[in-house]
């Protein structure tokens, strides 16, 4: 599809502020942005955090295309900053740092759209054209590992919470799982505790439910893994 027609039905907003040191990079975007319809004179450029702090200094922008590694400081801090002036405006971070911490980071901050900058041309203007449209794109890959971070970390609070669940074991509940461990019935536990087998099988289902386990063997299997039994 050729960039020209992602142009269909979309509002320009004006100006529009690109922050990229490399000129290569630069020249790209700004190329991107006059094949979706823009004037040159709509757009500013900077190179720096500096540079574009000036051009903030004497007036708002409507977007902005911004870079994270900056020769004199982090474009993190630039969008904090065009996020307060103006918290409606839209700022696409086009960036080649692709870890979870940079892109939450920027995300916080106030960024409206996170994309690689290995990505091709037609990829940077569906980007845009997300961004122009009231959109929030994020680049799948990286999507796709925040998300797979997020599930790890799920994983790792669900695990954290069956441990801290198992360490709540009552006294009660503890001397009747080492009396399974030493191969008694309910019957039996319940003779030589001098209580009901009712009240026995209530235990068991509360130490199957805190373990996480359906049977006895995994009881006392899970219990030895998390030292819970000698």
């Amino acid at each position: 599809m050729p960039i020209s027609e992602l142009a269909m039905d979309l509002i320009l907003p004006a100006p529009v502020l690109i922050v990229e040191d490399d000129v290569a990079v630069s020249q790209r975007l700004e190329n991107l942005l006059l094949q979706l319809g823009y004037h040159t004179d709509a757009l500013m450029m900077a190179s720096s955090l500096a540079e574009a702090q000036q051009h903030l200094a004497h007036q708002l922008v409507a977007l902005a295309l911004v870079d994270l590694g900056l020769p004199d400081g982090s474009g993190i801090d630039l969008i904090r900053i065009m996020h307060e002036q103006n918290p409606s405006v839209a700022i696409l971070v086009i960036s080649a740092w692709s870890t979870q911490e940079a892109i939450l980071a920027a995300l916080r901050a106030g960024a409206t759209g996170y994309v690689l900058k290995e990505r091709d041309d037609l990829e940077v203007a569906l980007a845009l054209r997300s961004v122009l449209r009231g959109g929030a794109p994020i680049d799948p890959l990286l999507a796709r590992r925040i998300i797979h971070e997020f599930s790890s970390q799920d994983e790792q609070n669900a695990a954290d919470e069956q441990e801290a669940e198992a360490e709540k074991l009552s006294p009660r509940e503890h001397q009747i799982l080492r009396l399974v461990a030493e191969g008694m019935g309910n019957r039996d536990i319940a003779e030589k505790l001098s209580i009901s087998r009712y009240t026995v099988e209530c235990h068991i289902k509360n130490i199957y439910r805190k373990l996480a386990v359906s049977s006895r063997t995994r009881a006392v299997n899970a219990a030895r893994q998390r030292g819970l039994l000698a």
